[in-house]
């Protein structure tokens, strides 16, 4: 009996503490640093750290708003409904902005050898580039390079990982630079 007797009163303790707990009406907060505003934490209006000066037509304006990456399925330089959605809005900003010039680089994080890499991330940057001369860019402001496995974004083995590094990159530039 003493055993049940002492169970009991634990029980009828921490059932106490509950109630106890649930009746408290002070809230407890967390002071703000020195010169925070509460109602603006959180907010996301605020320009990516690089990128306070992203006027109309600029590279930062390109890479926030346009999108500069077009990801590819393994095995594959075919361009997907999303790959063609960014590539509208590349094609459409390089026919608003005709001062940029693009490089095209491609990149493989696929099955078989470095020469195999490089071939296939040479197909992608070709695809993409020829993608955007079909919506009216002058070829003459492009050039595209494959780099293979080359410059991974992550060294991974699981497939959500290694997506990443199937892509192209497309850069803008001022003047024509090394492949």
């Amino acid at each position: 009996m003493i055993v049940r007797h002492d169970a009991l009163r634990r029980l009828l303790a921490a059932g106490l503490l509950v109630t106890l707990a649930a009746c408290t009406t002070a809230k407890l907060e967390t002071p703000e640093p020195p010169g925070v505003n509460p109602n603006e934490i959180g907010k996301t209006n605020d320009p990516a750290a690089g990128f306070a000066n992203a006027g109309p037509g600029s590279e930062e304006d390109f890479i926030l708003n346009v999108g500069r990456r077009t990801f590819f399925a393994s095995g594959s330089a075919e361009l997907d409904s999303v790959a063609r959605a960014t590539l509208d809005k590349q094609a459409a900003f390089l026919q608003q902005y005709p001062r940029w010039l693009m490089k095209l680089q491609g990149f493989a994080d696929d099955p078989g050898s470095e020469s195999t890499q490089v071939a296939l991330s040479q197909k992608r940057a070709d695809a993409v580039m020829r993608y955007i001369v079909s919506k009216g860019v002058d070829p003459k402001r492009m050039w595209a390079k494959g780099y293979g496995k080359d410059r991974l974004v992550r060294a991974c083995t699981d497939t959500a990982c290694r997506v990443q590094n199937r892509r192209v990159v497309s850069n803008l530039r001022n003047e024509y630079d090394a492949p």
